[in-house]
């Protein structure tokens, strides 16, 4: 087992070696992608598909690490849908990712950091029938949002695609004596300046 723990440090060490980023220089990346999204603990929930929009800065501190920070428009929520009725919470939040970004390769890189959001509105809203009602329960979600983010991304010719997937450590709801978080997966593409 220890051979196998040191072949692989050794192997990651070398792949790392090879890695390129630019030391002392910062890029900025306008970013369009989409969520999947869910709430833990909701029986029966969907995953809903929403928009994420913003952008991303980085520094290089190394040739193989940069620190990026961004700040993100999120559509997160779940759905539940039966014959001829749907039902979705659309939760819209203002996202901060902070990540370190290690390259692995020439433009692939995975990254982990701590991205705290706000929310800014929640809303409820069914269909059933062709009749629409929605709802805004915002007063009953926390305001303050934490997750951490783990993903990967590949740079070439300056666009960047971008994987993650958010591990939401606070509740959605005040009142919820369940594990109601958040759940998000995150595909994006950027165009770095």
């Amino acid at each position: 087992m220890k051979k196998i723990f040191l072949m692989t440090i050794l192997l990651v060490c070398t792949v790392i070696a090879n890695a390129q980023n630019e030391k002392g220089k910062f890029t900025i990346a306008p970013t369009l992608g989409m969520n999947l999204t869910n709430i833990t603990d909701y029986e029966d929930s969907k995953v809903k598909a929403g928009m994420v929009i913003g952008a991303n800065g980085e520094y290089g501190i190394t040739d193989r690490i940069g620190i990026s920070a961004g700040i993100m428009f999120s559509m997160q929520g779940a759905k539940w849908s039966g014959d001829g009725w749907t039902e979705k919470e659309r939760l819209n939040y203002v996202n901060i990712p902070i990540l370190a970004n290690f390259y692995l390769y020439k433009g692939l890189a995975v990254k982990t950091g701590i991205q705290p959001g706000v929310l800014l509105n929640a809303k409820y809203v069914e269909k059933e029938d062709g009749e629409k009602d929605t709802e805004s329960f915002t007063d009953e979600c926390h305001k303050f949002d934490f997750a951490i983010p783990i993903g990967v991304s590949y740079e070439y010719k300056r666009f960047v695609i971008d994987a993650r997937y958010n591990i939401h450590v606070t509740k959605v709801y005040k009142d919820d004596e369940g594990n109601s978080r958040n759940s998000v997966f995150q595909l994006a593409l950027g165009y770095k300046f």
